[in-house]
């Protein structure tokens, strides 16, 4: 159908504007003067939007594939919404077809004053969207009500729902209402089952359930060690602080299938197991296999992810520089997986950063900032892991996004180049870049993370430990697909050690120098588990007794492709690779930011120069944190890095009508 930026409508505004100079030439006429509304000071109204999406998110189950999904669509509906009554942008959805779904559409009319009109339409398609996409959510009720107050506080009537944009009532409002029944219809064909819920249609676990709990050491019943396992907890509370009743499914173990953004088809590889179709994007190929060709690399992951638990101990008086100065701009990935040990730093902890000289803004140094390396390793696992409250790892990036677009020193040009942006049409277009990049890495990660169905580190470590050690066969409880040893982190309980046990029942397993697990914490805000030798069969994530790991597959990890694909968004976006005034940070208070466990000890400052050394430190955080050993990083990494850039290009062509 015929869009605003066809000739026929430019002729049609040509000969509007004629008529009225024509009709000035009259002189008992008098010329029609049209106020042009004003950007609306503060915030704008897309921006008023997003921070109830992002309430929503963090009252919702914590679902990354879903919600960076929620993202893009509400997004892209404000963009919709936007840049219908826009001469040059392309719209998504709006009349278009997708997945062969068709949004029709007919000629909108664009008026002078075209502010108010995008406003009420982006208002009525997100409250639309958001009314039916956390219609279930346990926090439903605290949701609808947020939506209902902006409404009211724009002026903007909650029953009107009229979908008749060209002859009805408020054409503008019922706009954003067919937008967002367009949206609403997608969903239900774009390949993510949203109305079984998101349910997988045909993945099954090939592993028993692997219990965790006081009574329950080990991983005794592993079939397949490098496979996933489903954790069974007495409670199991998600990550946003919700009780889930029953074990886990994989979440969106087929999600390869969902519609993308930018992904192409040229980047996808098809795999089929047990009749299914896997749909993989950017294939990194198989991770560390345990007896085959990389299963050395395997055993020294995994044991990297026991021995950083090490780090987190409050009476450790290790002091690390976690500035600028030390910290950041690393210049390359490695290349192989056998080459991993060159760019972390295995007993020590931390990575090739190499830091940086000056702050590019204010041309001076950047100012070191000593912690100790247990409150620093602590804030990152829990800062990064999104845990109750947050908004996941999707949402997190456009936390992120919102106080950069607030940032006094920021020009809001598009790339950096032409002219300054309004604030609407900044945040229309940046949210609909960032949500469409989010969705693809959701897409791409969670493809992967179906297809190779990879184990976790609690159920390799365990598994591994149950085996013994594989390092020296003239030593005890020998196997080839044991654990390395590793002199004061991975070594063999002995006679007389306190881990014996009263009847020697534990001699020559495995301990481990490690946190010691949440059972050492009764009162988190007053207690530590600290660090000491634990037998490897009780061995812990850095996380709550009833959350242990997230209930998915590990490779690839979602949070380095999410964050490396962001930062490569940002810096596209913004036209530069650091942050406003050079640096960017988050204040810590001491003993009030941890939720774990007690801490940290001191007050500190996160802090990155650039978005690359966000995403960066956000990827260690889940190793410190045991929930990924390095196979699952880097490659997470290298697929944001194509992820961000696609995303980029798709919607800098659309914003100029291709």
């Amino acid at each position: 159908m015929m869009k605003t930026n066809t000739l026929g409508t430019k002729l049609k505004l040509a000969l509007f504007v004629l008529t009225a100079m024509l009709a000035g030439c009259n002189s008992d006429k008098k010329d029609t003067v049209v106020e042009i509304t004003p950007e609306r000071t503060g915030h704008s109204v897309a921006r008023m939007w997003n921070e109830v999406v992002l309430d929503a998110i963090r009252n919702d189950y914590a679902r990354p594939t879903v919600h960076a999904r929620n993202l893009f669509h509400i997004s892209s509906a404000m963009y919709d919404s936007w840049s219908t009554y826009n001469n040059k942008a392309t719209p998504f959805l709006f009349g278009q077809v997708l997945n062969s779904y068709e949004c029709k559409s007919v000629e909108v009319e664009i008026p002078e004053d075209v502010l108010p009109s995008q406003e009420t339409a982006i208002s009525y398609a997100t409250y639309r969207l958001i009314s039916h996409r956390f219609a279930n959510s346990p926090g439903a009720g605290f949701i609808q009500n947020e939506a209902d107050v902006l409404m009211n506080d724009l002026g903007l009537d909650t029953d009107y729902d009229s979908l008749d944009y060209i002859n009805g009532e408020n054409k503008a409002a019922a706009l954003g209402n067919y937008i967002a029944n367009c949206y609403i219809e997608f969903g239900l064909t774009d390949g993510s089952n949203e109305q079984n819920d998101y349910a997988n249609t045909s993945y099954k676990p090939i592993n028993p359930n692997i219990k965790l709990g006081d009574a329950a050491p080990g991983n005794p019943d592993v079939i397949d060690m490098n496979r996933w396992q489903r954790i069974e907890l007495d409670n199991f509370i998600d990550q946003a602080g919700n009780l889930v009743t029953g074990i886990p499914e994989f979440l969106g173990a087929e999600w390869g299938q969902v519609v993308p953004f930018a992904l192409s088809e040229n980047d996808k590889v098809t795999f089929n197991r047990d009749g299914f179709d896997y749909q993989v994007y950017h294939d990194p190929g198989q991770p560390p296999y345990i007896g085959g060709v990389l299963s050395d690399q395997y055993k020294w992951g995994f044991s990297m992810v026991s021995i950083w638990s090490s780090h987190l101990d409050e009476s450790d008086d290790t002091m690390v520089d976690i500035s600028p100065a030390s910290l950041g701009n690393i210049q390359s990935f490695p290349s192989s997986v056998e080459s991993y040990d060159q760019f972390y730093n295995f007993i020590d902890g931390g990575d090739s950063s190499q830091g940086y000289a000056l702050n590019p803004s204010t041309n001076q140094p950047y100012e070191p900032q000593m912690v100790p390396r247990a409150d620093y390793a602590r804030v990152l696992a829990e800062f990064w892991a999104d845990g109750p409250s947050s908004e996941t790892p999707p949402g997190h990036w456009f936390t992120i996004l919102n106080t950069v677009s607030d940032h006094p020193q920021l020009v809001k040009r598009w790339s950096g180049q032409g002219e300054t942006l309004g604030n609407l049409e900044w945040d229309v277009k940046t949210y609909f870049a960032l949500g469409g990049t989010m969705h693809d890495a959701a897409i791409a990660a969670w493809g992967v993370k179906g297809w190779y169905d990879y184990v976790r580190p609690v159920a390799a470590i365990r598994a591994m430990a149950d085996l013994g050690q594989s390092t020296d066969e003239n030593l005890p409880s020998y196997h080839v697909n044991g654990i390395p040893l590793v002199d004061n982190y991975i070594e063999l309980v002995t006679e007389g050690d306190p881990l014996v046990g009263e009847n020697n029942e534990h001699l020559n397993k495995i301990k481990l120098y490690a946190w010691k697990g949440p059972s050492y914490i009764e009162v988190p805000s007053e207690d530590v588990a600290g660090v000491g030798w634990i037998l490897a069969e009780r061995w812990w994530t850095y996380q709550r007794p009833s959350f242990v790991t997230p209930p998915f597959a590990g490779y690839v990890s979602g949070h380095s492709t999410f964050s490396r694909a962001a930062a490569e968004l940002m810096t596209l976006m913004t036209g530069d690779a650091y942050f406003p005034g050079g640096m960017s940070g988050f204040d810590i208070k001491a003993n009030e930011f941890l939720v774990f466990e007690r801490g940290p000890s001191v007050d500190m400052t996160l802090q990155w120069a650039t978005y690359r050394d966000a995403s960066d430190q956000c990827s260690l955080s889940r190793i410190w944190g045991g929930i990924h050993p390095p196979a699952d990083d880097i490659p997470g990494r290298k697929m944001g890095l194509i992820i961000g850039p696609e995303s980029f290009e798709k919607a800098n062509a659309m914003f100029n009508g291709n």
